[in-house]
Protein backbone atom coordinates (compact mmCIF):
# COMPACT_ATOMS: atom_id res chain seq x y z
CA UNK A 1 0.00 0.00 0.00
CA UNK A 2 1.13 3.53 -0.67
CA UNK A 3 1.89 6.01 2.05
CA UNK A 4 1.72 9.80 1.61
CA UNK A 5 3.29 12.45 3.79
CA UNK A 6 3.55 16.22 3.51
CA UNK A 7 5.55 18.22 0.94
CA UNK A 8 7.55 20.87 2.77
CA UNK A 9 10.47 22.97 1.52
CA UNK A 10 10.69 21.20 -1.82
CA UNK A 11 10.64 17.57 -0.66
CA UNK A 12 8.60 14.97 1.25
CA UNK A 13 8.50 15.66 4.98
CA UNK A 14 11.13 13.88 7.05
CA UNK A 15 10.41 15.52 10.39
CA UNK A 16 9.24 12.42 12.22
CA UNK A 17 6.35 9.97 12.51
CA UNK A 18 2.84 11.37 12.27
CA UNK A 19 0.73 11.15 15.41
CA UNK A 20 -2.34 10.49 13.26
CA UNK A 21 -2.95 8.97 9.85
CA UNK A 22 -5.95 8.47 7.62
CA UNK A 23 -6.87 5.62 5.30
CA UNK A 24 -7.18 6.02 1.54
CA UNK A 25 -9.83 3.98 -0.30
CA UNK A 26 -10.65 2.79 -3.77
CA UNK A 27 -14.36 3.74 -3.88
CA UNK A 28 -15.08 1.13 -6.57
CA UNK A 29 -13.98 -1.75 -4.33
CA UNK A 30 -14.27 -0.32 -0.83
CA UNK A 31 -10.74 -1.49 -0.12
CA UNK A 32 -8.03 0.47 1.71
CA UNK A 33 -5.26 1.34 -0.75
CA UNK A 34 -2.94 3.43 1.40
CA UNK A 35 -2.49 5.87 4.26
CA UNK A 36 -1.81 9.59 4.57
CA UNK A 37 -0.14 11.49 7.40
CA UNK A 38 -2.20 14.13 9.20
CA UNK A 39 -0.50 17.38 10.09
CA UNK A 40 -0.64 18.97 13.51
CA UNK A 41 0.39 22.47 14.50
CA UNK A 42 4.09 21.56 14.32
CA UNK A 43 3.97 20.34 10.72
CA UNK A 44 1.88 23.32 9.64
CA UNK A 45 4.34 25.65 11.34
CA UNK A 46 7.23 23.97 9.50
CA UNK A 47 5.44 24.51 6.18
CA UNK A 48 4.69 28.15 7.01
CA UNK A 49 8.29 28.79 8.06
CA UNK A 50 9.56 27.25 4.82
CA UNK A 51 7.14 29.40 2.82
CA UNK A 52 8.03 32.56 4.76
CA UNK A 53 11.75 31.96 4.19
CA UNK A 54 11.23 31.39 0.46
CA UNK A 55 8.88 34.33 -0.08
CA UNK A 56 11.38 37.24 -0.27
CA UNK A 57 13.44 35.59 -2.99
CA UNK A 58 10.38 34.53 -4.98
CA UNK A 59 8.80 37.97 -4.67
CA UNK A 60 12.03 39.50 -6.02
CA UNK A 61 11.99 37.12 -9.00
CA UNK A 62 11.09 38.92 -12.20
CA UNK A 63 7.63 38.62 -13.69
CA UNK A 64 9.15 37.10 -16.80
CA UNK A 65 10.86 34.37 -14.76
CA UNK A 66 7.72 33.63 -12.76
CA UNK A 67 5.78 33.37 -16.00
CA UNK A 68 8.41 31.01 -17.40
CA UNK A 69 7.98 28.69 -14.41
CA UNK A 70 4.22 28.65 -15.02
CA UNK A 71 4.75 27.86 -18.70
CA UNK A 72 7.07 24.97 -17.77
CA UNK A 73 4.54 23.71 -15.21
CA UNK A 74 1.81 23.85 -17.84
CA UNK A 75 3.78 21.61 -20.16
CA UNK A 76 4.57 19.14 -17.38
CA UNK A 77 0.90 18.89 -16.39
CA UNK A 78 0.02 18.26 -20.03
CA UNK A 79 2.63 15.48 -20.18
CA UNK A 80 1.27 13.88 -16.99
CA UNK A 81 -2.40 14.49 -17.80
CA UNK A 82 -3.24 10.79 -17.90
CA UNK A 83 -1.35 10.02 -14.69
CA UNK A 84 -3.17 12.80 -12.83
CA UNK A 85 -6.55 11.62 -14.12
CA UNK A 86 -5.80 8.04 -13.06
CA UNK A 87 -4.90 9.18 -9.52
CA UNK A 88 -8.14 11.13 -9.31
CA UNK A 89 -10.23 8.17 -10.50
CA UNK A 90 -8.54 5.76 -8.12
CA UNK A 91 -9.18 7.85 -4.99
CA UNK A 92 -12.30 9.86 -5.82
CA UNK A 93 -14.09 7.30 -8.00
CA UNK A 94 -15.08 9.55 -10.88
CA UNK A 95 -14.84 8.06 -14.36
CA UNK A 96 -11.73 8.56 -16.48
CA UNK A 97 -13.28 11.07 -18.90
CA UNK A 98 -14.54 13.21 -16.02
CA UNK A 99 -11.14 13.12 -14.31
CA UNK A 100 -9.40 14.08 -17.55
CA UNK A 101 -11.82 16.97 -17.98
CA UNK A 102 -11.05 18.15 -14.46
CA UNK A 103 -7.34 18.36 -15.24
CA UNK A 104 -8.07 20.22 -18.48
CA UNK A 105 -10.17 22.84 -16.69
CA UNK A 106 -7.45 23.30 -14.09
CA UNK A 107 -4.91 23.82 -16.85
CA UNK A 108 -6.96 26.73 -18.15
CA UNK A 109 -6.17 28.65 -14.95
CA UNK A 110 -2.48 27.75 -15.25
CA UNK A 111 -2.54 29.20 -18.76
CA UNK A 112 -4.26 32.33 -17.44
CA UNK A 113 -1.54 32.67 -14.77
CA UNK A 114 1.14 32.50 -17.47
CA UNK A 115 -0.02 35.98 -18.45
CA UNK A 116 0.95 37.47 -15.09
CA UNK A 117 3.19 40.19 -16.61
CA UNK A 118 0.10 41.63 -18.24
CA UNK A 119 -2.25 40.89 -15.35
CA UNK A 120 -0.12 42.88 -12.89
CA UNK A 121 0.25 45.95 -15.06
CA UNK A 122 -0.66 49.05 -13.09
CA UNK A 123 -1.70 52.52 -14.23
CA UNK A 124 0.19 55.81 -14.60
CA UNK A 125 -1.00 59.39 -14.68
CA UNK A 126 1.46 62.13 -15.61
CA UNK A 127 1.35 65.60 -14.06
CA UNK A 128 -1.60 65.05 -11.72
CA UNK A 129 -0.35 68.22 -10.09
CA UNK A 130 2.44 70.51 -11.22
CA UNK A 131 5.49 68.31 -11.60
CA UNK A 132 3.76 65.43 -9.79
CA UNK A 133 3.04 61.97 -11.26
CA UNK A 134 0.87 59.17 -9.82
CA UNK A 135 0.84 55.43 -10.48
CA UNK A 136 -0.55 52.21 -9.04
CA UNK A 137 1.02 48.82 -8.47
CA UNK A 138 -0.08 45.49 -7.02
CA UNK A 139 2.16 43.49 -4.71
CA UNK A 140 1.89 39.95 -3.28
CA UNK A 141 0.48 39.28 0.19
CA UNK A 142 3.20 36.89 1.37
CA UNK A 143 2.36 33.40 2.63
CA UNK A 144 -1.14 32.30 1.56
CA UNK A 145 -3.01 29.01 1.91
CA UNK A 146 -5.62 27.02 0.03
CA UNK A 147 -7.99 24.49 1.63
CA UNK A 148 -9.64 22.37 -1.04
CA UNK A 149 -12.40 19.70 -1.25
CA UNK A 150 -12.41 16.05 -2.26
CA UNK A 151 -14.57 16.42 -5.36
CA UNK A 152 -11.96 18.15 -7.53
CA UNK A 153 -8.54 17.23 -6.09
CA UNK A 154 -6.62 18.74 -9.03
CA UNK A 155 -8.85 21.43 -10.53
CA UNK A 156 -9.77 23.39 -7.40
CA UNK A 157 -6.16 23.64 -6.17
CA UNK A 158 -5.25 24.84 -9.68
CA UNK A 159 -7.92 27.51 -9.34
CA UNK A 160 -5.78 28.95 -6.54
CA UNK A 161 -2.05 28.30 -6.48
CA UNK A 162 -1.06 29.15 -10.09
CA UNK A 163 -2.33 32.72 -9.72
CA UNK A 164 -1.01 33.06 -6.17
CA UNK A 165 2.46 31.84 -7.19
CA UNK A 166 2.61 33.85 -10.39
CA UNK A 167 1.73 36.98 -8.39
CA UNK A 168 4.76 36.37 -6.16
CA UNK A 169 3.26 34.67 -3.09
CA UNK A 170 4.37 31.51 -1.33
CA UNK A 171 1.58 28.93 -1.06
CA UNK A 172 0.51 26.16 1.32
CA UNK A 173 -2.09 23.67 0.07
CA UNK A 174 -4.24 21.62 2.46
CA UNK A 175 -6.06 19.19 0.13
CA UNK A 176 -8.80 16.81 1.13
CA UNK A 177 -7.52 13.88 3.14
CA UNK A 178 -9.80 11.61 1.08
CA UNK A 179 -7.88 11.94 -2.21
CA UNK A 180 -4.51 13.69 -1.68
CA UNK A 181 -2.35 11.96 -4.29
CA UNK A 182 -3.00 14.44 -7.10
CA UNK A 183 -1.72 17.33 -4.94
CA UNK A 184 1.56 15.50 -4.34
CA UNK A 185 2.12 14.95 -8.04
CA UNK A 186 1.38 18.63 -8.69
CA UNK A 187 3.99 19.56 -6.07
CA UNK A 188 6.58 17.39 -7.81
CA UNK A 189 5.76 18.93 -11.18
CA UNK A 190 6.14 22.45 -9.79
CA UNK A 191 9.58 21.53 -8.49
CA UNK A 192 10.52 20.13 -11.90
CA UNK A 193 9.27 23.36 -13.50
CA UNK A 194 11.88 25.31 -11.53
CA UNK A 195 9.85 26.65 -8.63
CA UNK A 196 12.26 27.31 -5.73
CA UNK A 197 12.04 25.12 -2.64
CA UNK A 198 9.56 26.32 -0.05
CA UNK A 199 7.46 28.42 -2.40
CA UNK A 200 4.85 25.64 -2.66
CA UNK A 201 4.07 23.27 0.22
CA UNK A 202 1.41 20.62 0.92
CA UNK A 203 0.13 19.60 4.35
CA UNK A 204 -2.47 16.87 4.82
CA UNK A 205 -5.01 16.40 7.56
CA UNK A 206 -8.28 17.55 9.02
CA UNK A 207 -9.55 20.25 11.35
CA UNK A 208 -6.31 20.55 13.33
CA UNK A 209 -4.37 21.44 10.19
CA UNK A 210 -7.10 23.83 9.05
CA UNK A 211 -7.17 25.63 12.39
CA UNK A 212 -3.39 25.92 12.42
CA UNK A 213 -3.45 27.60 9.02
CA UNK A 214 -6.33 29.90 9.93
CA UNK A 215 -4.62 31.16 13.08
CA UNK A 216 -0.92 31.17 12.11
CA UNK A 217 0.35 34.76 12.26
CA UNK A 218 2.48 34.38 9.11
CA UNK A 219 -0.43 33.30 6.89
CA UNK A 220 -1.87 36.42 5.22
CA UNK A 221 -4.75 34.99 3.23
CA UNK A 222 -6.75 31.76 2.93
CA UNK A 223 -8.83 30.44 0.02
CA UNK A 224 -11.41 27.75 0.70
CA UNK A 225 -13.90 25.66 -1.28
CA UNK A 226 -16.24 23.27 0.51
CA UNK A 227 -19.54 23.04 2.37
CA UNK A 228 -21.33 26.13 3.65
CA UNK A 229 -20.96 25.32 7.38
CA UNK A 230 -17.20 24.93 7.01
CA UNK A 231 -16.95 27.96 4.71
CA UNK A 232 -18.69 30.04 7.37
CA UNK A 233 -16.30 28.67 10.00
CA UNK A 234 -13.25 29.41 7.86
CA UNK A 235 -14.50 32.93 7.26
CA UNK A 236 -15.23 33.67 10.91
CA UNK A 237 -12.06 32.15 12.36
CA UNK A 238 -9.76 33.45 9.63
CA UNK A 239 -11.20 36.95 9.68
CA UNK A 240 -10.94 37.09 13.47
CA UNK A 241 -7.26 36.20 13.07
CA UNK A 242 -6.77 39.06 10.61
CA UNK A 243 -6.61 37.00 7.42
CA UNK A 244 -7.93 37.90 4.01
CA UNK A 245 -10.56 35.21 3.39
CA UNK A 246 -12.11 33.83 0.23
CA UNK A 247 -14.52 31.02 1.22
CA UNK A 248 -16.82 29.36 -1.31
CA UNK A 249 -19.58 27.27 0.23
CA UNK A 250 -22.30 24.89 -0.83
CA UNK A 251 -25.00 25.01 -3.45
CA UNK A 252 -28.45 23.93 -4.48
CA UNK A 253 -28.35 24.66 -8.18
CA UNK A 254 -31.68 24.96 -10.04
CA UNK A 255 -32.37 24.38 -13.72
CA UNK A 256 -35.56 26.08 -14.87
CA UNK A 257 -37.20 24.60 -17.96
CA UNK A 258 -39.85 26.78 -19.65
CA UNK A 259 -42.65 25.24 -21.77
CA UNK A 260 -41.10 26.47 -25.04
CA UNK A 261 -37.76 24.73 -24.42
CA UNK A 262 -36.46 21.83 -26.49
CA UNK A 263 -37.50 19.02 -24.14
CA UNK A 264 -34.97 16.50 -25.45
CA UNK A 265 -32.14 19.01 -25.05
CA UNK A 266 -33.33 19.83 -21.52
CA UNK A 267 -33.57 16.14 -20.57
CA UNK A 268 -30.05 15.47 -21.86
CA UNK A 269 -28.75 18.48 -19.93
CA UNK A 270 -30.50 17.51 -16.70
CA UNK A 271 -29.04 14.00 -16.77
CA UNK A 272 -25.55 15.21 -17.67
CA UNK A 273 -25.50 18.00 -15.09
CA UNK A 274 -27.28 16.06 -12.37
CA UNK A 275 -25.32 12.81 -12.46
CA UNK A 276 -21.89 13.67 -13.83
CA UNK A 277 -19.20 12.99 -11.22
CA UNK A 278 -21.96 11.14 -9.30
CA UNK A 279 -23.45 14.53 -8.42
CA UNK A 280 -20.44 15.32 -6.24
CA UNK A 281 -19.77 18.80 -7.57
CA UNK A 282 -20.88 22.20 -6.37
CA UNK A 283 -22.14 23.11 -9.84
CA UNK A 284 -24.25 19.97 -10.28
CA UNK A 285 -27.91 20.55 -11.12
CA UNK A 286 -29.69 19.12 -8.10
CA UNK A 287 -33.11 20.76 -8.63
CA UNK A 288 -35.07 20.74 -11.86
CA UNK A 289 -37.88 23.32 -11.92
CA UNK A 290 -40.36 22.25 -14.60
CA UNK A 291 -42.85 24.94 -15.58
CA UNK A 292 -46.33 23.59 -16.44
CA UNK A 293 -47.37 21.79 -18.53
CA UNK A 294 -44.11 20.00 -19.45
CA UNK A 295 -43.31 18.28 -16.14
CA UNK A 296 -44.64 14.79 -16.89
CA UNK A 297 -43.03 14.61 -20.34
CA UNK A 298 -39.69 15.93 -19.07
CA UNK A 299 -39.52 13.54 -16.12
CA UNK A 300 -40.36 10.59 -18.39
CA UNK A 301 -37.58 11.51 -20.82
CA UNK A 302 -35.11 11.86 -17.94
CA UNK A 303 -36.08 8.44 -16.57
CA UNK A 304 -35.54 6.87 -20.01
CA UNK A 305 -32.04 8.32 -20.22
CA UNK A 306 -31.12 7.39 -16.66
CA UNK A 307 -32.04 3.76 -17.26
CA UNK A 308 -29.39 3.59 -20.00
CA UNK A 309 -26.55 5.05 -17.93
CA UNK A 310 -23.66 2.67 -17.29
CA UNK A 311 -22.51 2.80 -13.67
CA UNK A 312 -19.14 1.22 -12.99
CA UNK A 313 -15.52 1.70 -11.91
CA UNK A 314 -13.73 4.87 -12.91
CA UNK A 315 -10.96 2.98 -14.68
CA UNK A 316 -13.45 1.32 -17.05
CA UNK A 317 -13.61 3.55 -20.13
CA UNK A 318 -17.21 2.48 -20.75
CA UNK A 319 -18.39 3.67 -17.33
CA UNK A 320 -20.42 6.88 -17.39
CA UNK A 321 -20.82 7.31 -13.63
CA UNK A 322 -18.68 5.96 -10.82
CA UNK A 323 -19.16 5.34 -7.10
CA UNK A 324 -19.39 7.93 -4.34
CA UNK A 325 -16.26 8.89 -2.44
CA UNK A 326 -16.89 7.08 0.87
CA UNK A 327 -19.30 4.54 2.31
CA UNK A 328 -20.57 7.03 4.90
CA UNK A 329 -21.30 9.62 2.23
CA UNK A 330 -23.07 7.04 0.05
CA UNK A 331 -25.30 6.04 2.97
CA UNK A 332 -26.11 9.66 3.80
CA UNK A 333 -27.05 10.46 0.18
CA UNK A 334 -29.22 7.33 -0.05
CA UNK A 335 -31.07 8.31 3.12
CA UNK A 336 -32.60 11.28 1.30
CA UNK A 337 -34.50 8.90 -0.96
CA UNK A 338 -36.39 7.51 2.03
CA UNK A 339 -36.87 10.89 3.72
CA UNK A 340 -38.08 12.40 0.45
CA UNK A 341 -40.75 9.72 0.05
CA UNK A 342 -41.73 10.10 3.70
CA UNK A 343 -42.19 13.84 3.12
CA UNK A 344 -44.46 13.25 0.12
CA UNK A 345 -42.13 13.20 -2.90
CA UNK A 346 -42.43 10.54 -5.60
CA UNK A 347 -39.37 8.31 -6.11
CA UNK A 348 -39.50 8.05 -9.89
CA UNK A 349 -36.05 6.49 -10.22
CA UNK A 350 -34.45 4.58 -7.31
CA UNK A 351 -30.69 4.50 -7.80
CA UNK A 352 -30.28 1.74 -5.22
CA UNK A 353 -31.70 -0.65 -7.82
CA UNK A 354 -29.52 0.58 -10.69
CA UNK A 355 -27.20 -2.16 -12.03
CA UNK A 356 -23.45 -1.77 -11.54
CA UNK A 357 -21.19 -3.08 -14.29
CA UNK A 358 -17.82 -4.15 -12.89
CA UNK A 359 -16.33 -3.13 -9.59
CA UNK A 360 -17.02 -4.84 -6.31
CA UNK A 361 -20.21 -5.28 -4.33
CA UNK A 362 -18.34 -3.59 -1.49
CA UNK A 363 -17.88 -0.40 -3.53
CA UNK A 364 -19.64 2.80 -2.56
CA UNK A 365 -22.34 2.56 -5.21
CA UNK A 366 -25.53 4.53 -5.63
CA UNK A 367 -27.09 4.89 -9.06
CA UNK A 368 -28.79 8.03 -10.40
CA UNK A 369 -32.05 8.78 -8.63
CA UNK A 370 -34.99 11.10 -9.35
CA UNK A 371 -37.41 12.46 -6.73
CA UNK A 372 -40.43 14.08 -8.39
CA UNK A 373 -42.99 16.52 -6.96
CA UNK A 374 -40.54 17.83 -4.39
CA UNK A 375 -41.58 20.90 -2.41
CA UNK A 376 -39.16 23.45 -0.92
CA UNK A 377 -39.87 22.60 2.76
CA UNK A 378 -38.63 19.00 2.27
CA UNK A 379 -35.15 18.15 3.55
CA UNK A 380 -34.24 16.63 0.17
CA UNK A 381 -34.73 20.16 -1.19
CA UNK A 382 -33.30 22.28 1.61
CA UNK A 383 -30.13 20.23 2.18
CA UNK A 384 -27.13 20.07 -0.15
CA UNK A 385 -27.24 16.32 -0.86
CA UNK A 386 -24.03 16.31 -2.94
CA UNK A 387 -24.81 13.07 -4.72
CA UNK A 388 -26.71 11.60 -7.70
CA UNK A 389 -30.18 12.69 -6.62
CA UNK A 390 -32.19 14.99 -8.89
CA UNK A 391 -35.16 16.72 -7.25
CA UNK A 392 -38.00 17.85 -9.54
CA UNK A 393 -40.10 20.83 -8.45
CA UNK A 394 -43.26 21.68 -10.42
CA UNK A 395 -43.99 25.38 -11.05
CA UNK A 396 -47.11 26.95 -12.52
CA UNK A 397 -45.40 29.88 -14.23
CA UNK A 398 -42.13 31.67 -14.89
CA UNK A 399 -42.79 33.88 -11.85
CA UNK A 400 -43.33 30.84 -9.64
CA UNK A 401 -40.11 29.24 -10.90
CA UNK A 402 -38.12 32.41 -10.27
CA UNK A 403 -39.55 32.62 -6.75
CA UNK A 404 -38.35 29.08 -6.04
CA UNK A 405 -34.80 29.86 -7.15
CA UNK A 406 -34.59 33.22 -5.38
CA UNK A 407 -36.15 31.83 -2.22
CA UNK A 408 -33.36 29.29 -1.78
CA UNK A 409 -30.60 30.30 0.68
CA UNK A 410 -27.88 29.24 -1.76
CA UNK A 411 -26.92 31.26 -4.81
CA UNK A 412 -24.11 29.41 -6.58
CA UNK A 413 -25.20 28.45 -10.11
CA UNK A 414 -28.43 28.23 -12.05
CA UNK A 415 -29.64 27.64 -15.60
CA UNK A 416 -32.67 28.35 -17.72
CA UNK A 417 -33.72 26.35 -20.79
CA UNK A 418 -35.87 28.24 -23.24
CA UNK A 419 -36.05 29.35 -26.86
CA UNK A 420 -37.36 32.77 -25.81
CA UNK A 421 -34.53 35.30 -25.74
CA UNK A 422 -36.61 37.81 -23.83
CA UNK A 423 -37.39 35.32 -21.08
CA UNK A 424 -33.73 34.32 -20.84
CA UNK A 425 -32.62 37.94 -20.62
CA UNK A 426 -35.21 38.65 -17.94
CA UNK A 427 -34.10 35.61 -15.95
CA UNK A 428 -30.43 36.56 -16.02
CA UNK A 429 -31.40 40.02 -14.77
CA UNK A 430 -33.79 38.92 -12.02
CA UNK A 431 -32.25 35.74 -10.62
CA UNK A 432 -30.23 36.13 -7.39
CA UNK A 433 -27.41 33.74 -8.25
CA UNK A 434 -23.73 34.32 -9.00
CA UNK A 435 -23.37 32.18 -12.15
CA UNK A 436 -26.10 31.78 -14.76
CA UNK A 437 -26.39 29.51 -17.80
CA UNK A 438 -28.75 30.04 -20.72
CA UNK A 439 -29.30 26.61 -22.29
CA UNK A 440 -26.00 25.70 -20.56
CA UNK A 441 -26.62 23.50 -17.49
CA UNK A 442 -23.25 23.94 -15.73
CA UNK A 443 -22.16 27.55 -16.28
CA UNK A 444 -18.62 27.31 -14.89
CA UNK A 445 -16.82 30.44 -16.16
CA UNK A 446 -13.66 30.22 -18.20
CA UNK A 447 -10.41 30.94 -16.36
CA UNK A 448 -10.27 34.57 -17.42
CA UNK A 449 -13.60 35.20 -15.69
CA UNK A 450 -14.12 34.48 -11.99
CA UNK A 451 -15.99 31.63 -10.26
CA UNK A 452 -18.26 32.16 -7.28
CA UNK A 453 -21.80 32.45 -6.02
CA UNK A 454 -24.00 34.70 -3.91
CA UNK A 455 -25.80 34.40 -0.57
CA UNK A 456 -24.81 31.32 1.49
CA UNK A 457 -22.57 30.08 -1.33
CA UNK A 458 -19.86 32.72 -0.69
CA UNK A 459 -18.25 34.19 2.41
CA UNK A 460 -16.10 37.18 1.61
CA UNK A 461 -16.60 39.24 -1.51
CA UNK A 462 -13.95 37.85 -3.86
CA UNK A 463 -14.47 35.02 -6.35
CA UNK A 464 -11.72 32.64 -7.45
CA UNK A 465 -9.46 32.84 -10.52
CA UNK A 466 -9.80 35.48 -13.21
CA UNK A 467 -9.20 39.13 -12.34
CA UNK A 468 -10.77 38.74 -8.91
CA UNK A 469 -8.30 35.96 -8.15
CA UNK A 470 -5.37 38.20 -9.06
CA UNK A 471 -6.76 40.91 -6.79
CA UNK A 472 -7.27 38.48 -3.90
CA UNK A 473 -3.61 37.43 -3.88
CA UNK A 474 -2.25 40.98 -4.23
CA UNK A 475 -2.55 44.33 -2.50
CA UNK A 476 -2.91 47.62 -4.31
CA UNK A 477 -0.53 50.48 -3.70
CA UNK A 478 -0.82 54.02 -5.03
CA UNK A 479 2.39 56.07 -5.43
CA UNK A 480 2.59 59.82 -5.86
CA UNK A 481 6.03 61.14 -6.88
CA UNK A 482 7.79 64.39 -7.69
CA UNK A 483 11.34 64.73 -8.95
CA UNK A 484 13.36 67.91 -9.11
CA UNK A 485 13.74 69.38 -12.56
CA UNK A 486 17.35 69.24 -13.92
CA UNK A 487 17.44 73.03 -13.82
CA UNK A 488 17.52 72.79 -10.05
CA UNK A 489 20.90 71.10 -10.05
CA UNK A 490 22.98 68.59 -11.93
CA UNK A 491 26.35 68.93 -13.69
CA UNK A 492 27.60 72.50 -14.34
CA UNK A 493 31.04 72.94 -15.87
CA UNK A 494 30.90 76.71 -15.67
CA UNK A 495 33.15 78.71 -13.35
CA UNK A 496 31.61 78.62 -9.88
CA UNK A 497 30.37 81.95 -8.67
CA UNK A 498 28.47 83.09 -5.64
CA UNK A 499 24.77 83.78 -6.16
Amino acid sequence: MKHLTHWIDGKPWTGGEASQRGDLYNPATGQVTGTVDFAGAAEVDAAVRAAAAAFPGWRATSLVKRSAVMFAFRELVRQHHGELAALISSEHGKVASDAAGEVARGLEVVEFACGIPHLLKGSFSENVSTGVDAYSIRQPLGVVAGITPFNFPAMVPMWMFPIALAAGNAFILKPSEKDPSASMLLAELLAQAGLPDGVFNVVHGGKEAVDALLTHPEVRGVSFVGSTPVARYVSEVGTAAGKRIQALGGAKNHMVVLPDADIDLAADAAVSAGFGSAGERCMAISVLVAVDPIGDELVAKIAERVARLRVGPGDDEQSEMGPLVTRAHRDKVASYLDSGVADGAVLTVDGRAHPVTGGSADGFWLGPSVLDRVRPPMSCYTDEIFGPVLCVVRAGSYADALAVVNGNPYGNGTAIFTNDGGAARRFTHEVEVGMVGVNVPIPVPMAFYSFGGWKASLFGDTHVHGTEGVHFYTRGKAVTSRWLDPSHGGVNLGFPVSS
